[in-house]
């Protein structure tokens, strides 16, 4: 076989390990050795790489930004702010027509700058926002599909996990990738309460619910001593990488602190919680570190087999447009979002279409952006949808099923991918920050 033929048997053998089930980097780090094995008929070349991809990961000065926003976002979460700032959310829409929905939405916004997990953000959600949504007569499949919706705001609001898997994939700043993040995010949460408003406004029996009249008007104080911390510490972290003041790994350094020290002062963090924390931490670590590596040896492979440039050339040949190379790019993510989670997506994908994006002269900052925001659909639709999946692990409600999930999030990921067009089509409102 041709190097060529090998590389892309090699794409193909990597899909279908993930989903078979095959840790995933495993399945890109073993096929991508064996590849370039095969490629040069040369073992000792493929350990070398590896060796190289390896040393190369781990070394990587910004590495260091995993570990520690990591831990400031399991910080936050066990200590509860979360809950806090949907208090305070939750009263200020409480008479509007799905105002739990919208609360439930901007409260997510706002978790999603300090934890950057969309795991967390619909674990954390699901135990408060939906018991709440219930309460008060709201239509199951909405309680379910707006936390659903919602939770993926974490993984596009700095500092997302994506975004840093994103920037070593694509060798981008993590702080640019971090700033470019700010507007779609924000511009997405303000889409998902405007649909909100639309859905109780032109279809009220998808909503449903009752004015939530039992809720007492909290005091200043009881505001300020909510959302104070986690106001304070998104001033800390993304204030301090926009004026400059500190590193994207400074910030994350100082965000964990402060994100200590609030946990402390509240007493709202056993030391359990804390030990918790930083095994979860490790775990996570650990786990991108392998998935990086094998990252790095996929790219080596498919530059040896040359697919990337066969794609372009072909590309090229057809005399493909803009919107031509984005259509098939952005089919293919949501193809692949029905079977792979958002970092294979990302992994797979982003390698093969990087020296197609170049030479148009488009940013790779907002490739990275708009990458992110169409794998995140995939976290919302079936068979794979993450999201999903855990909102009904956590809720283990017999009055909702796993259809009922994904059916309250459809619209939700219609939204997104409205809002994924529209960053395409305008660019700037992911480069405005940098």
């Amino acid at each position: 076989m041709s190097p060529l033929e090998i590389g892309m048997y090699s794409v193909a053998a990597i899909v279908i390990l993930i989903y078979l089930g095959v840790y995933i980097p495993i399945a890109l780090g073993a096929v991508s050795f064996v590849s370039i094995w095969l490629i040069r008929d040369n073992f000792t070349l493929a350990m070398n790489l590896l060796k190289v991809a390896v040393g190369d990961s781990a070394m990587e000065y910004t590495f260091a930004t995993i570990p520690l926003f990591t831990f400031m976002g399991l910080i936050v979460s066990k200590a509860g702010l979360g809950s806090d700032v949907y208090e305070v959310m939750s009263t200020g829409f409480r008479k509007v027509k799905g105002g739990i929905g919208m609360a439930t939405v901007g409260a997510n916004a706002v978790f999603a700058a300090v934890t950057g997990s969309s795991i967390a953000s619909a674990s954390v959600f699901s135990k408060v926002s939906v018991p709440q949504m219930l309460k008060h007569g709201y239509n199951p499949r909405f309680a379910v599909g707006v936390v659903a919706g919602s939770s993926v705001l974490g993984m596009i609001i700095p500092p997302s996990a994506m975004l840093i898997i994103y920037s070593f994939v694509a060798e981008q700043s993590v702080g640019d990738m971090f700033m470019a993040g700010v507007i779609p995010g924000v511009m997405l949460a303000i889409a998902y309460i405007a649909a909100i408003w639309l859905m109780g406004r032109l279809t009220p029996g998808f909503i449903a619910g009752r004015p939530a009249d039992d809720y007492e008007r909290m005091t200043k104080s009881e505001i300020a001593s909510k959302t104070l911390p986690i106001v304070g510490l998104i001033l800390v972290v993304l204030g301090g990488i926009y004026t400059g003041w500190l590193t994207p790994v400074e910030a994350g350094a100082a965000g964990a602190l402060v994100a200590l020290v609030i946990a402390l002062v509240r007493r709202s963090m056993s030391p359990r919680d804390f030990w918790d924390a930083l095994l979860e931490t490790g775990h996570i670590t650990a786990f991108l570190l392998f998935l990086i590596t094998a990252a790095s040896m996929y790219s080596r492979m498919l530059g040896f087999a040359g697919v990337p440039n066969e794609l372009g050339n072909y590309l090229n040949g057809s005399q493909a447009s803009f919107w031509t190379v984005m259509f098939f790019y952005i089919l293919l993510m949501l193809f692949l979002g029905t079977l792979l989670d958002t970092a294979s997506i990302i992994l797979i994908v982003v390698p093969l279409f990087l020296p197609l994006v170049e030479p148009m002269g488009m940013s790779l900052v907002w490739f990275g952006i708009v990458t992110v925001v169409g794998a995140e659909i995939g976290l919302l639709t079936p068979p794979l949808g993450i999201s999903c999946f855990v909102i009904k692990a956590t809720l283990d409600d017999p009055r909702i099923s796993l259809k009922d999930v994904f059916m309250g999030a459809f619209p939700f990921a219609l939204v997104m991918l409205i809002v994924l067009l529209i960053l395409i089509q305008f660019p700037i409102l992911s480069l405005a920050l940098i």
